[in-house]
């Protein structure tokens, strides 16, 4: 043992934890008291132990084939027993003063055991001996032979989950940060992490809400979502907002952006630095935007075929009447790209000639190989999900975003348990999280018949696979220069799959690579200078060959974008249109009144 780790261990006053513990379970059974007395409500059935997610069965089959190869798991516990011989060899060397490699580290991206605290022998040995063992029993079902591949990837996700949950950075005793900040605080962190835990079940109706920002922090219209402009229209389902133009001359075609309803569309336009939306009216594009409303039960019978035509349809007839010009650019973001999609078809099919060019930005429209969210969608999943959706006419907000959030858990969730709860602190003011905490309903007729045509049965990129009002959908009618960009490390809509879009369209297509994510990757200003993007003027079918030969470029690929988009438009300006001057008169300031529409649930 050197004589650092002698010193840390004399430092230990275990009277002193003794007291501390002591003193910690009091106050928080006063606190637990006084959160039941609150809460406590008359009748309260307790929660049964159904499985909606259809986990237990596919956990049930995998361990049914597992135990048809024994002679495999003999020897990967034999190889686990040895890298922990490894491991124990190395830990008893290092105390003894000798440098020592690792016999497993963190991957690159995984901040969990940042900070010098986790280099120390004792907590060292608690960081490898938990990622040999998250490895073993990853790389365990994921071997496993003769699994469906559906059942594959649920038991592959659900593994993970639990792997994650168990990591020693969210227990007290074994995250030195947390141990330390005990110390010193002689306990308080935990006093007020209990308090924390308990507001944010309080807010979520006694089930688990994770504080991720303050909203005081933040105000629609006030610090986020500040770009100026006007509602000019408005039905059931969506405000359109045009956008005060910033320039003197503008292209001629406007410019209409279909955000996704799931979330708001403010995350393009969280603050001035880092807002598209801003900066698309900068580079002289009149610029319209889709504001979603937040649906209650009163709309809970509004279909997919709805949002279709009071969404995109309906907004590019507006912004005919807004401008007097025949036809628009068009930008759909994810499952707002894939309503574009449909809208397009649809709009083809009717002989509609309305959209000069279409973008989608990290959009799917074949979801055969749909990434994790295909995980939480079977049919015995899906009509569980439909039967709680009948029940209130809708999907809650914080529903959905618990699914995203667990596609990120240890960024999402157990960054903000050890946080809120260990350390006792306050979530970080963060626009973005503020954003992925506003979340939105779901309506049940519209959210059923996605899941069901698009994730279950992948119907939308079969010819007619689906029928809107009579009218069959075939991607393969549209026929517009079209300009794709996906992310390269997205969890929602992976790469490679949004890239068979490009063996859809009949169009010119340009296929962009971005870095990061599904949100890091699409907002990525300029003067951010931040990541980097890949090119390539071809677009064979094969997504790693188009990688193979594509171009890296330093910096946001929006400029790329702005590149091709003022390509189509040509290079004839007109005087900036301001919201109001055309047949639409203004109803009021931007961002309008739906995206303050706050979902309780």
């Amino acid at each position: 043992m050197t004589e650092q780790s002698k010193q840390k261990l004399d430092d230990i006053d275990e009277t002193q934890i003794s007291k501390t513990m002591t003193d910690i379970a009091e106050r928080s059974q006063r606190l637990v008291q006084d959160f039941l007395s609150k809460n406590a409500q008359p009748g309260n059935a307790s929660v049964g132990m159904d499985d909606p997610m259809n986990i237990g069965n596919a956990f049930m089959e995998m361990t049914t084939k597992m135990m048809t190869n024994p002679h495999k798991m003999v020897e990967a516990n034999m190889n686990l027993w040895q890298d922990y011989m490894k491991l124990w060899q190395n830990t008893a060397s290092r105390m003894m003063g000798q440098e020592q490699e690792p016999i497993v580290e963190p991957e690159h991206d995984d901040r969990r055991f940042k900070g010098e605290a986790w280099e120390s022998d004792v907590f060292d040995f608690i960081k490898q001996s938990y990622l040999l063992t998250s490895n073993w029993i990853e790389s365990s079902v994921s071997d496993v032979e003769g699994l469906d591949n559906k059942i594959q990837k649920k038991v592959e996700f659900f593994t993970k989950q639990y792997v994650d949950a168990l990591s020693p950075t969210n227990f007290v005793m074994t995250n030195p940060e947390v141990l330390k900040a005990t110390m010193e605080s002689r306990g308080e962190n935990l006093v007020n992490g209990l308090r924390n835990l308990l507001e944010d079940m309080g807010s979520g109706d006694g089930k688990l809400k994770i504080k991720m920002s303050d909203a005081d922090d933040f105000e629609v219209g006030e610090n986020v979502a500040t770009t100026p402009g006007k509602v000019v229209y408005r039905n059931d389902l969506m405000e359109l907002i045009q956008y005060t133009p910033t320039t003197k001359k503008v292209s001629k075609t406007p410019l209409l952006i279909c955000p996704p309803w799931i979330n708001k569309f403010y995350i393009l336009d969280l603050r001035e630095k880092n807002s598209y939306i801003k900066w698309a009216v900068e580079q002289g594009n009149t610029v319209f935007v889709i504001s979603w409303v937040n649906p209650d039960r009163k709309l809970a019978m509004k279909t997919f075929g709805d949002y279709m035509h009071e969404g995109p349809i309906a907004a590019i007839y507006a912004i005919k009447k807004a401008t007097g010009e025949d036809n628009v650019n068009a930008i759909g973001y994810c499952i707002g790209g894939t309503l574009l999609a449909t809208s397009l078809a649809y709009m083809a099919a009717k002989k509609i000639d309305s959209v000069k060019s279409a973008t989608f930005f990290t959009t799917m429209v074949d979801f055969e190989e749909s990434g994790d969210l295909g995980v939480f969608i079977d049919e015995t999943s899906l009509s569980n999900l439909e039967e709680k959706m009948n029940e209130r006419g809708y999907l809650e907000g914080n529903e959905m975003a618990s699914t995203f959030n667990m596609m990120k858990s240890n960024d999402l969730i157990w960054s903000f348990v050890v946080n809120n709860y260990l350390l006792g602190k306050d979530p970080f003011p963060f626009d973005l999280l503020y954003w992925n905490s506003d979340s939105t309903r779901m309506p049940a007729a519209m959210h059923s018949f996605y899941l069901r045509n698009m994730y279950l049965d992948n119907k939308l990129v079969e010819p007619g696979g689906i029928e809107i009002d009579g009218v069959k959908i075939n991607l393969r009618d549209i026929n517009v220069p079209t300009y794709i960009i996906s992310t390269r490390e997205d969890h929602i809509a992976p790469w490679k799959p949004t890239y068979k879009a490009t063996q859809l369209y009949k169009g010119d297509i340009r296929f962009v690579l971005s870095a990061s994510g599904h949100i890091a990757g699409v907002v990525n200003p300029p003067a951010a200078e931040k990541y980097c993007f890949w090119t390539n003027d071809k677009t064979p079918a094969d997504p790693e060959q188009w990688l193979a030969g594509s171009v890296q470029h330093e910096g946001s690929w929006w400029t790329d974008w702005d590149k091709w988009i003022k390509k189509q438009n040509g290079k004839a300006l007109i005087d900036a249109r301001a919201p109001g001057d055309g047949k639409l008169k203004v109803l009021c300031d931007a961002p309008g009144t739906y995206v303050s529409m706050k979902a309780e649930g």
